[in-house]
């Protein structure tokens, strides 16, 4: 039996006597995840756990507030962890190209880096003082006049030798030369040519004796230069050792502790020594040394690449473009005088080192954008560590570097939604080893007094965030309702806290504007009323065609073989629902049920489905003792957008038993639903919307009392409909029937029985069923007595006629009215 449902039954209210409060000022802020049991279980379970790959996956529909909520859980489990390293790059004395990465505790990082900058300035001022000190100079000056004294030794020997044998010594420009002399003086060229042969072959004979003395004595004076030169080396590293080490033995007792900063000052310390005539020039400091020029100082910096000094508990970074470099790090290229130049200064940490130590967000379609980045991220997971590589591509050919490694110890959430959780797991070979924990986000929760309390605390932790106004109670009970609205569901609760939280905001705003300092039940209305008025331009374009006639539907009088369908539109943020105008027509012949949609491809398989599913029924229903001999067109009028879902498969059926009883439609009553084979009444979605866009057509036109929404009676908990149609049910102006089966809606639109079998399986005299049994048996007759020839009119043959000529009277059955 059909059931009218009552006022009380098509909308759940939330009584604000129920609030304990007067306003949410009163309550208790709360850090709690508010109806996410499953979710916030796996979250823990997946940070408490220490094993490999237990990273977590949150998935959920958007607007559930997923990314606010992880934000916020995570950062109460980071304040009580501990904080995480510094970590530092530093020269690599013994592989220039592949920088050494130090660990330090966190706000020892950037204590060393001022150290080391302080020390680089210090010893190039100690440094050049240190060899202007008299005992060096001396020193300096006694290798020096050492040296000379051995040169002219040296000299002085080769000159005596030569004259003994009547030859000088003379320094050119191409070093000593051996000059033969006549008297004491030394022969001209031209003249020694004049000389006896024998007197120039006995001056070549000694020529060629000293000229060996003169090259031992030349090899003599180059290794005593060495030696002097070595001398002043030693002379030079010793003084700047003793002065280094005074310099670094105080930075290196400060740092005792950490082996590695040992090791690499001991190294610093050993390289400044042997590049100590680079300290020795006396140039003042530059105002900033550290700036990145190419400079024989910049090999003592320490690039800061981590910094937690100031982090208070673990970090949590949410990274929101997840690409290759933003995630591993990049390296920087400087132009210097045309040439492209890098060093291990221009490292740049990733969001892997930022968030090392603690957890790093991110949203999966952002890092599936970049399928490097998605790699290296599976890299990193799976190796432990981070390994920052140049990718390669540049416009240039350039040496990069291969700094080390850092090792990895973070937990990585991902958030998405359950299809690209449910693609990766199936296609991506690594995704369940590293990501092993699902955290499923619900969109809604069950609306228990003690969740409705939760709505009043995530207002109070809401306003408290934004400095909004406190909600008084019946605000608070107004944003209850729209939860319960946004669900679409009586006895549940959204948790899309994202658009919650954006009616807070504007309902602020409209008690702003009102004066209140609470903000009201009819502020909540009015934020609700400016948000659809902003958004509804398209529903009200397509209301006003419908009143003016352009679009045909007909709220009143009846109609045979045509119904009013409900459909749901969605225009980007708005859903609203409208009615639609469904028509069939029955002919003698063979081809059953006919979707003009469906033929024309403007139907979903969904909606085929739908249709498939009338003829199974109307086989099920009448043939049971003959054949169902049939050809029947069924259209959605003035539609030419793709028709999906099941959900207008009731109201398809309606309209064809109308055109075989040939029994008028209450034209005032609107339809939605599914059915099954056996004429069970099915729930779709969107019922609330579906009705809202009916009754606005009708009260625009005016309400007559005669109009009404038929709907599944399982949808009945998904009603939460609008005040002034709760309203107008109360009054008698609006009905909305509930249905269980076809012969409770065909009975309501149509006022005439269903019918039933009797004991010999035959339907009760002028009933719905009797009616169209009788009416399938003549068409049956029909086409026998036309020799099975006849056809419905389709896409084979447009001109065929229907069975009978439509006289006057019966008019309505075959010419569509118009309301």
């Amino acid at each position: 039996m059909t059931q009218e449902l009552l006022p009380e039954q098509l909308r759940r209210t939330c009584d604000p006597q129920s609030w304990s409060f007067d306003t949410t000022a009163e309550l208790p802020l709360t850090p709690e995840i508010f109806g996410q049991p499953r979710a916030t279980q796996a979250i823990e379970f997946g940070l408490d756990v220490a094993g490999g790959g237990y990273n977590i996956f949150v998935l959920g529909p958007g607007g559930t507030g997923r990314t606010t909520t992880i934000q916020r859980f995570l950062a109460q489990r980071a304040a009580k962890r501990p904080t995480p390293d510094d970590w530092v790059y530093v020269y690599n004395f013994y592989r220039p190209r592949c920088p050494r990465a130090i660990r330090l505790p966190a706000g020892k990082g950037r204590q060393f880096q001022e150290d080391m900058a302080s020390l680089v300035a210090e010893l190039r001022q100690t440094l050049p003082r240190a060899f202007e000190e008299d005992a060096y100079r001396d020193s300096r000056r006694q290798i020096e006049q050492d040296f000379q004294k051995a040169q002219q030794k040296l000299l002085q020997q080769i000159e005596s030798n030569a004259q003994e044998r009547g030859f000088a010594v003379m320094n050119t420009a191409s070093g000593l030369a051996l000059v033969p002399l006549k008297d004491g003086q030394p022969i001209p060229p031209q003249e020694f040519q004049q000389l006896p042969e024998k007197e120039r072959q006995r001056f070549a004979d000694i020529h060629q004796e000293l000229e060996q003395g003169v090259e031992e004595t030349l090899r003599q004076l180059r290794n005593r230069e060495r030696e002097a030169r070595e001398a002043v080396r030693q002379l030079d590293q010793e003084k700047a050792s003793r002065v280094v080490g005074h310099a670094i033995d105080g930075l290196a007792a400060r740092y005792a502790e950490w082996e590695e900063v040992a090791e690499y000052l001991q190294e610093v310390q050993t390289d400044i020594v042997h590049r100590v005539d680079e300290f020795k020039q006396g140039e003042e400091a530059p105002a900033d040394w550290t700036s990145p020029v190419s400079s024989p100082f910049q090999r003592y910096r320490v690039n800061l690449f981590v910094d937690n000094g100031e982090q208070e508990g673990a970090p949590v970074v949410l990274e929101s473009n997840p690409n290759y470099r933003n995630l591993i790090g990049r390296l920087e290229y400087e132009v210097i005088a045309g040439s492209t130049v890098t060093d291990f200064t221009m490292l740049e940490a990733g969001a892997l080192h930022r968030a090392n130590g603690g957890y790093l967000v991110l949203r999966a379609r952002d890092v599936l954008a970049d399928p490097a980045g998605w790699q290296a991220l599976k890299r990193a997971l799976a190796d432990g560590h981070v390994c920052m590589e140049e990718r390669g591509g540049l416009p240039f050919s350039v040496i990069t570097l291969d700094p080390e490694p850092i090792p990895l110890e973070l937990k990585v959430v991902l958030l998405g939604s359950p299809s690209l959780y449910y693609y990766l797991y199936s296609v991506d070979d690594d995704f369940d080893r590293l990501f092993k924990v699902k955290a499923d986000f619900s969109s809604d929760m069950e609306r228990t007094p003690e969740n409705e309390h939760l709505y009043a605390l995530f207002i109070r932790a809401r306003g408290e965030e934004e400095k909004l106004r406190p909600f008084d109670r019946t605000g608070a009970a107004a944003v209850v309702e729209y939860g319960s609205r946004l669900a679409e569901n009586q006895d549940r609760l959204s948790v899309r806290f994202g658009e919650v939280a954006d009616l807070l905001q504007e309902a602020d705003h409209w008690a702003e504007q009102a004066g209140h300092d609470a903000v009201m039940d009819e502020d909540v209305q009015r934020a609700i009323a400016e948000r659809i008025y902003r958004s509804n331009r398209v529903e009200e374009e397509i209301r006003r065609i419908i009143l003016e006639g352009t679009l045909v539907i007909a709220t009143e009088g009846e109609m045979v073989g045509q119904v009013n369908g409900l459909a749901l539109n969605v225009v980007g943020d708005h859903v609203f629902g409208r009615p639609t105008r469904i028509t069939a027509r029955t002919y003698v012949g063979r081809s059953g049920v006919l979707d003009v949609q469906r033929e024309i491809k403007l139907s979903a398989p969904s909606h085929g489905k739908g249709v498939m599913i009338l003829t199974s029924y109307l086989g099920g229903q009448y043939a049971a003792k003959q054949p169902l001999t049939l050809s029947a067109s069924i259209n959605f009028e003035q539609t030419y957008d793709e028709i999906r879902g099941d959900s207008a498969s009731l109201t398809e059926l309606f309209v064809l038993l109308s055109s075989l009883a040939e029994l008028p439609i209450r034209q005032g009553i609107a339809v939605t639903g599914s059915v099954d084979q056996w004429g069970r009444v099915q729930s779709v979605g969107g019922v609330p919307h579906k009705i809202e866009g009916f009754f606005d057509i009708c009260q625009a036109r005016g309400l007559t009392g005669e109009q009404g929404v038929i709907v599944p009676a399982s949808n009945c908990r998904n009603l939460m409909l609008r005040g002034d149609v709760v309203e107008a049910v109360a009054a008698g102006q609006f009905h909305v029937y509930a249905i269980c089966t076809v012969d409770e809606g065909i009975e309501c639109l149509t006022g005439v029985p269903a019918g039933e079998r009797d004991e010999h399986g035959n339907f009760s005299p002028d009933t719905v069923h009797a009616r169209v049994q009788e009416r399938l048996k003549k068409l049956a007759e029909n086409l026998d007595s036309k020799g099975g020839k006849g056809e419905a009119p389709g896409k084979e043959d447009a001109r065929r006629q229907p069975e009978d000529e439509p006289d006057e009277e019966a008019g309505p059955e075959n010419i569509p009215g118009e309301g």
